[in-house]
């Protein structure tokens, strides 16, 4: 077969299960004009877009990544903010999504408190609650229009269970800031499968409850 690197599968085929290069949708929710095109291109590109239209509908980027050896399709969907722009598209946007990234702009409160719409709305999709989820404050470097303070955002990260990050898409010095983004939830997610994968082939009863491990500040074990 093709690709096969001309190695005939023998007894030992069972040791190697990713062969194939694993896909992790991660999807970024919140209000027009918060940066979340802006967040996908500086992960994806590595750069920040001087100019950019209103997302119509769903568009996706995505960045091929390295983790523990394993070679990772980390596969960023971006979303239209405004309801007239995803209302036919919303249900293809919430299949099978892996991770969400809840964006707000710590210059406008109104979509800080917006979030909590955000949070129904992939909740009535039946977003599973396994599924790990992030809040990014965006425009941090906008210091002296910031109207979200740290500690509300925390305190609201908390009450939902998520990581908290603030950063500046815009902001060249942040650029790895937002890489870690979804760096770390690709992590969680590799960890996450790797348990639920070796768990499903001896215990199939406790799989749904495998998480991956965090300290009482709420930082992760992976890696990153």
């Amino acid at each position: 077969a093709a690709g096969g690197g001309g190695r005939p599968p023998g007894p030992d085929s069972s040791l190697e299960p990713y062969v194939q290069t694993r896909i992790f949708k991660i999807i970024v929710i919140g209000d027009s004009n918060v940066g979340k095109t802006c967040l996908t291109f500086r992960f994806c590109g590595g750069t920040f877009p001087e100019k950019t239209e209103a997302t119509i509908g769903v568009d996706f980027r995505e960045k091929t990544v390295e983790i523990e050896g394993e070679r990772i399709k980390v596969q960023v969907w971006d979303t239209a903010g405004q309801e007239r722009f995803r209302k036919s598209m919303v249900e293809h946007y919430y299949r099978n999504v892996h991770a969400v990234v809840f964006v707000y702009d710590v210059t406008k409160m109104t979509s800080f408190t917006n979030l909590k719409m955000w949070i129904e709305e992939c909740n009535g999709h039946a977003v599973p609650p396994l599924v790990p989820k992030v809040l990014v404050g965006n425009k941090c470097d906008l210091k002296e229009l910031i109207q979200v303070p740290s500690s509300m955002a925390l305190k609201f990260a908390d009450a939902h269970n998520m990581l908290l990050f603030e950063t500046s898409a815009k902001d060249p010095q942040e650029s790895q800031n937002v890489e870690s983004i979804f760096m770390c939830l690709a992590c969680r997610l590799k960890a996450q499968k790797s348990l639920l994968y070796r768990d499903v082939e001896r215990q199939p009863s406790r799989a749904q409850k495998l998480e991956p491990p965090h300290d009482a500040h709420g930082k992760t074990s992976c890696p990153c």
